[in-house]
């Protein structure tokens, strides 16, 4: 599981601002294996998402996609292979151009991926056709336990899209985020192609649960972080300092999520596993009745709704 804790302001919500807020639920979403937030935010259950992390049949792709691969109709996933969902992204985007739909692609990709050749390919292809692309590296200063100044000849990520204009924003500022969203993505839908956007921005934790996140930090560098650009820290004092919220008030509205939590993590522990013949089901659309052979020659099962 690759967490997004203290990433927070990059997705957020329609209400709270962050991307979220600033584009529409028609857009399209692509993104790596830190989809957790994305999964929510596009309409996914916090029980659907914590089922789906155990392997429960309750998960909103029935424990078949695990953490890194979670989807709605406009959330492409969630995927694995580092990079590999950034010239995806790019088609994404041409879909919205060629169907005349005035929607736009978020394609995010971490700083680790930022060097892959298909990154380059993409921002090519996508310039070209004009396709409404925003290509977002959330560069969290780390590429699994490599910091980006030690991994990239030019870590300015925003500088490096060629034809493609580039941008930079505080993506601990969820404010900013979502006002700089919005100018970028009015941008593009008036026909003027893609962006690069560079959103920097920090993990608390390691790259994954394996990772402890201590070897090649340290501690005084994420506890400086927390102290003064938590960007959860920063909305509470944003939201008292305007009076639109009191500390009582934030308060309850913590204490609400984490019931929401706790009863997602019931629900998550007690789901029940998947039964054993839907491993031969979804495969492909219209597939129902169809025979499918399972890992070797002896075994078959029939494809079912």
């Amino acid at each position: 599981t690759h967490l997004v804790i203290r990433q927070e302001a990059v997705v957020s919500t329609q209400s709270t601002g962050g991307m979220e807020a600033a584009i529409t639920p028609a857009d399209s979403i692509i993104t790596a294996y830190r989809d957790h937030g994305w999964a929510y935010t596009r309409g996914v259950s916090a029980a659907a998402i914590l089922a789906e992390l155990t392997g429960r049949s309750g998960g909103c792709q029935k424990g078949k996609g695990g953490s890194m691969h979670m989807y709605t109709e406009t959330l492409f996933g969630g995927n694995g292979i580092v990079g590999a969902q950034v010239p995806v992204g790019a088609g994404i985007a041409f879909a919205h151009k060629y169907k005349n739909d005035n929607g736009v692609c978020v394609s995010l990709y971490g700083d680790g991926a930022a060097n892959q050749g298909q990154i380059f390919e993409a921002f090519n292809l996508a310039s070209l056709h004009k396709a409404p692309c925003m290509f977002t590296c959330e560069n969290n200063h780390y590429g699994m336990g490599t910091s980006d100044v030690r991994a990239a000849a030019n870590p300015h990520y925003y500088t490096r899209g060629d034809a493609v204009p580039g941008i930079k924003i505080d993506g601990m500022n969820v404010l900013a985020v979502r006002d700089f969203t919005k100018a970028v993505t009015d941008w593009m839908r008036a026909g003027n192609g893609p962006v690069v956007a560079e959103v920097e921005t920090y993990r608390y934790y390691g790259h994954s649960m394996s990772d402890p996140g201590t070897s090649y930090r340290t501690r005084d560098e994420v506890q400086a972080v927390r102290k003064t650009k938590d960007p959860i820290l920063m909305l509470k004092g944003y939201m008292i300092e305007g009076e639109l919220a009191t500390e009582a008030e934030i308060k309850e509205i913590d204490n609400e999520a984490r019931v929401i939590v706790d009863e997602a993590t019931n629900f998550a522990k007690t789901s029940p596993e998947l039964e054993t013949h839907e491993m031969f089901n979804t495969i492909y659309r219209d597939m129902d009745g169809t025979r499918v052979r399972g890992a070797d020659s002896l075994t078959y099962g029939i494809h079912s709704p």
